[in-house]
């Protein structure tokens, strides 16, 4: 991880984008840039959360290790969201590692400092719990997909979210760690991978995955995918939350 000086546009995460303009201002002093590298381990189960962090154009997991070594994805956040929440808002250990999977840009703020801008400003606190449920929502949709659906629905699914989230159509990514990241054998995402790369859907060489047909791949993925989609584009891009948060900006602040 490296610090850097310059804070890219606020609209290149979805939170901070949809915040309120005077609440953003005020959060603005408190927000570092940092780049993350494929790896980069922001928090341990059973350490306190010192820093929570607004990723721009890169991946991170939330994973459970296991004893043997394995890990086992519970959900990816992105550009729409926040990496520490419900976790760092009550000074609790966290109960899972969070690692970038794909490198790139997050926003980073100190644990106590973010849990007083919740607390004071109404739009922050309405629009953090909101995400909070769908992050909950993904948590418990990609448990049902991981136990029903097929190798490369999931595959497919993985690499939409990821997709979405990084902005571009190719990205850094090893068979070492999509099989960890999806709980399967490395043998079986490279099977998985060559089904879709013959279908024309993708192509994948030296850790370098590359989104040829986007829409061959939505039909490729299980209606996981879009539930998720749709369950966080409704919390962010609500026009009744955003006037919501407009008429809280004017009696609240």
């Amino acid at each position: 991880m490296r610090v850097e000086n310059n804070i890219p546009d606020r609209e290149r995460n979805r939170i901070l984008g949809a915040l309120p303009e005077p609440v953003y201002r005020r959060l603005l002093p408190d927000l570092s840039y940092v780049v993350l590298e494929v790896a980069d381990v922001l928090f341990e189960p059973g350490r306190e959360i010192d820093a929570l962090y607004f990723p721009v154009d890169g991946v991170v997991s939330l994973v459970t290790p296991l004893e043997d070594g394995a890990i086992v994805e519970v959900a990816t956040i992105g550009n729409e969201g926040i990496v520490g929440v419900p976790l760092g808002n009550g000074g609790a250990p966290a109960t899972v590692r969070a690692i970038s999977q794909v490198a790139g840009a997050s926003l980073r703020i100190g644990t106590r400092v973010f849990s007083s801008a919740v607390a004071r400003h109404g739009p922050f606190e309405m629009l953090v719990h909101s995400y909070e449920q769908a992050l909950f929502s993904q948590i418990a949709q990609a448990a049902a997909c991981n136990r029903l659906h097929s190798n490369e629905e999931r595959l497919s699914r993985w690499l939409l979210m990821s997709h979405d989230r990084v902005g571009r159509d190719e990205f850094a990514i090893t068979q070492e760690f999509l099989a960890q990241m999806l709980g399967s054998r490395r043998a079986t995402v490279t099977l998985s991978a060559g089904i879709l790369q013959r279908a024309g859907l993708i192509r994948y060489r030296r850790g370098h995955m590359i989104i040829v047909d986007r829409e061959g791949l939505e039909g490729a993925s299980c209606e996981c995918y879009r539930i998720i989609k749709t369950t966080l584009d409704r919390v962010l891009t609500s026009p009744a939350q955003r006037d919501g948060d407009h008429q809280l900006v004017s009696a609240r602040d």
